[in-house]
């Protein structure tokens, strides 16, 4: 193991903008997209190989609810630059250690694979982690000293590779591979195990 040595950028939109695709019947979008988020952030900063996670957000009410989550430092986001700009911000935070990002929509994130994640990627300038369709990215990676760069969105996983980006052979099942933007993916993440506060959602709404 590395040791507790990396800084985790987690960008989190404004739960009223995100997750437009997320339209699950009987839940609300803004407290879903929150709750999976916070499992996300409370996951990162739960592993062992991370020394503080850097949150990049305008949503207050995602301050509100993860503010007791030890190793937090939450970083407004004016929005002025999208999501990879979001994630330079955070990274300008981690004063010469190792820096990931870390998009915040794993609710079934363990802190263990991210570990794994994180150690393979020690080794190399910089890595990805697809997500389980192949095509996303939900983790990259830039060890210290290495400049920051991201390129998030659709087809990411491809445009990380073409910049040199190390591929990270991640298992199928990890749940690092599993972010959520839709129903069945969430149903998907569901059988992996959602985090707590995305499970008492999904739980009250089967009640």
């Amino acid at each position: 193991m590395t040791g507790r040595i990396w800084t985790v950028v987690i960008p989190v939109k404004p739960s009223v903008r995100s997750k437009s695709r997320l339209d699950v019947p009987g839940m609300d979008r803004v407290a879903l997209a929150r709750a999976i988020a916070i499992d996300t952030i409370a996951a990162a900063a739960a592993c062992e190989s991370v020394a503080q996670v850097v949150v990049v957000t305008d949503d207050g009410g995602v301050v509100l609810q993860a503010v007791d989550i030890p190793g937090l430092r939450f970083v407004a986001d004016d929005d002025a630059g999208g999501l990879d700009a979001a994630v330079a911000v955070g990274a300008e935070k981690a004063d010469g250690t190792p820096r990931a990002a870390l998009l915040g929509d794993l609710p079934a994130l363990r802190p263990s694979d991210l570990a794994l994640a994180l150690d393979a990627a020690a080794s190399v300038d910089r890595a990805v982690v697809a997500d389980a369709e192949g095509t996303g990215s939900t983790l990259v990676t830039a060890r210290a000293g290495v400049s920051w760069l991201s390129s998030f969105g659709d087809g990411s996983f491809a445009r990380h590779v073409e910049l040199g980006f190390e591929p990270l052979e991640i298992p199928d099942a990890s749940t690092l591979r599993r972010d959520v933007d839709t129903a069945d993916q969430l149903d998907a993440a569901a059988r992996l195990g959602l985090g707590p506060r995305t499970a008492a959602l999904v739980a009250a709404r089967r009640r």
